[in-house]
């Protein structure tokens, strides 16, 4: 593996490389503490190296190609004064880490918790998030999920805007402040899984062109020219991509990676990208002595995705699965037709829960084309559900959560239908405790012809969709600030409510037989017209069973009990007084105990859990 960058070994000894395959010279420029101009030495394969004895860490240093100009390494580890300074020399050797005992958690346990390091705190930095971890683990979460931390320009951004894949956004804390996260998640038993974005990189600050063929104009992407995974010198871009990802692994102790938008990602060779990220994985995976996790976002609704490449397959762990969205979101909310108009009919979410992508080779309107293929017997576990992440927040107009868009019964019925799925679920931060701050789309750009491209864009994006109101000004600071969770509401009324009614659902899953079984072929699902529908989840011994009655309707609806036990005892009842609002009304309440083949009326806009008992001998 050929190590790009600064490689600092100790005592003072730094090896530099930088591909660059179709230069003649390149100069490494020290210029913090003392300046220094050394001449790097090429390869055969377009790298250039030098070994320099007397550099010590934080040392700032630039590249200089053919002569040109200065520029940062490609491959920095930290950008102290942002994308357009020097990259600085990091001796990871040095952090004393304290999680010698951790070998990971199953993937199938974890329960995700999307957070933006930027807006989950007041202060916005990874130390900041490290008082909040006892409470994160008290609501059952298990695994972070940190939307991109590598280097982007200024303060305030998603993180999709990244321009140095190897770098820790300095405004976060740097590499120390990810390190000193990722550790004290691992001494509360918590996982840690970073975004990265392998499809693109940000406008500003984006110099890996002015080093490499990085690019490739073979392809087109959402953000201009792919880059390039398949044609000339693109050996040099597929180690780079593919050591991205154990950088991470290694030095960050980091346990699982999320891909952004991988069918933006082109590659026709013999053997793929994917394949050649998969062995590397696998090599890595047992050399640490723990799993490591790869989650693909993909808009291909192709099982291939999660199957080994023996198989044909990308080797990904899980996918995210965002027809299960559309299907939920669509019943629970009748406005989100206008958003996802192929979605509608309680049949479809019934194929969510017992396949999986419910466009499955079907005609799509959205799509004008037949879409998808089937995922049918693929695990539950190789699917990650949800009701919100960042993209369905953030690309609202007005930046609403589900919190905002549904009645508070129905945000107790959204909450149980993902989290009693035979799915990986994952939570958007603030939303166990219906946090009612929006999550705009912003930017910190300080080229001003980029700034007014963008906000001339997200304009024209939504006057697309008919909105009759302007999005807020990204590069505006209030609108990042509006963004910030609203903790001091935590405790209060409904959002201690709602919190406690996750922290239920949650134990549940971790605690009952039933909901541990991720194989699909036990889940069954019954519709009740477009009003409701029942899941049914079995053990996977087959002894134990679970009937799960959502009504989604405003009116209340009859069921018959199934006939897999002679008694049904109810777990738990959305339209308990606990579970009430102050000053709500008392309902319609579903029986303590069943009998089979015995009609019940489900209250409106209800989830009633009933388990089943042992038959008497």
């Amino acid at each position: 593996m050929k190590t790009i960058g600064a490689n600092y070994e100790g005592g003072g000894r730094c090896t530099f490389t930088v591909w660059a395959p179709e230069k003649e010279k390149m100069i490494l420029h020290l210029v913090h503490p003392r300046e220094q101009q050394i001449a790097m030495q090429p390869d055969e394969f377009g790298y250039f190296q030098t070994e320099v004895a007397d550099v010590d860490p934080g040392t700032h240093y630039f590249f200089r190609p053919d002569d040109e100009q200065d520029y940062p390494d490609p491959a920095s580890h930290f950008q102290p004064e942002g994308v357009h300074g020097p990259s600085a020399v990091v001796d990871h050797g040095t952090y004393a880490w304290q999680d010698s005992d951790w070998r990971g958690l199953p993937f199938k346990d974890l329960v995700l918790y999307e957070l933006h390091v930027g807006t989950f705190t007041p202060e916005g930095t990874f130390e900041a998030i490290i008082p909040r971890l006892d409470y994160l683990v008290d609501t059952g979460i298990n695994a972070l999920e940190l939307m991109p931390v590598s280097q982007f320009s200024g303060n305030r951004n998603w993180g999709y805007d990244g321009v140095f894949p190897y770098a820790v956004q300095d405004s976060y804390g740097g590499p120390e402040g990810l390190k000193k996260l990722v550790d004290a998640c691992h001494q509360r038993g918590i996982a840690v899984f970073l975004d990265v974005v392998f499809n693109h990189l940000g406008p500003e600050g984006n110099y890996l062109g002015k080093f490499g063929p990085y690019f490739t104009d073979q392809y087109c992407t959402p953000w201009g020219d792919a880059l390039n995974f398949d044609h000339d010198w693109s050996d040099g871009v597929r180690d780079y991509f593919s050591n991205n990802a154990l950088h991470w692994f290694e030095q960050y102790h980091i346990d699982g990676l999320r891909l952004d938008a991988i069918h933006t990602i082109f590659d026709i060779g013999a053997i793929s990208f994917w394949d050649l990220l998969h062995e590397k994985k696998s090599l890595l995976e047992q050399q640490l002595g723990r799993p490591l996790y790869l989650i693909a976002e993909s808009d291909l609704n192709s099982a291939k995705v999660v199957k080994h490449p023996e198989a044909g397959g990308f080797g990904f762990t899980a996918q995210w699965l965002d027809d299960f969205h559309h299907a939920l979101y669509v019943l629970i909310d009748e406005s989100g037709k206008d958003r996802y108009a192929d979605f509608g009919r309680m049949e479809q979410l019934a194929k969510a829960y017992t396949d999986g992508f419910v466009h499955s080779g079907e005609w799509v309107k959205f799509r004008k084309r037949r879409y998808g293929a089937s995922s049918a017997g693929v695990a539950g576990d190789r699917f990650v559900v949800f009701n919100m992440n960042h993209d369905q927040v953030g690309n609202r107009v007005k930046g609403e959560r589900l919190c905002l868009l549904v009645d508070f019964d129905r945000l107790k019925v959204a909450a149980a239908a993902v989290l009693l799925s035979p799915y990986v679920p994952m939570l958007f931060m603030g939303e166990e405790y219906a946090d009612e701050s929006p999550f705009f789309y912003f930017i910190s750009h300080s080229d001003e012809a980029l700034v007014k491209a963008v906000q001339e864009g997200r304009k024209e994006e939504f006057a697309a969709f008919g909105f009759d109101v302007a999005p807020p000004d990204p590069q505006a600071e209030d609108t990042f600030n509006q963004s910030k969770l609203r903790w001091e509401v935590r405790d209060k009324g409904k959002h201690r409510l709602i919190r406690q009614w996750h922290k239920e659902l949650i134990t549940l899953r971790r605690t009952h037989p039933v909901l541990q079984n991720v194989n699909k072929s036990d889940v069954h699902v019954n519709t009740m017209g477009q009003e409701g529908f029942a899941l049914h989840r079995q053990s996977a011994d087959g002894q134990q069973h679970l009937v799960c009655l959502f009504n989604l309707s405003d009116q209340e609806i009859a069921y018959i009990m199934p006939v897999w036990a002679e008694t049904w005892e109810k777990l738990l009842d959305s339209t308990d007084a606990q579970w009430q609002e102050e000053g709500a009304a008392a309902g319609v309440r579903l029986p303590a105990q069943a009998e089979a083949g015995q009609p019940v009326s489900l209250p409106p806009v209800s989830l009633t859990l009933y388990r089943s008992l042992a038959r008497s001998s």
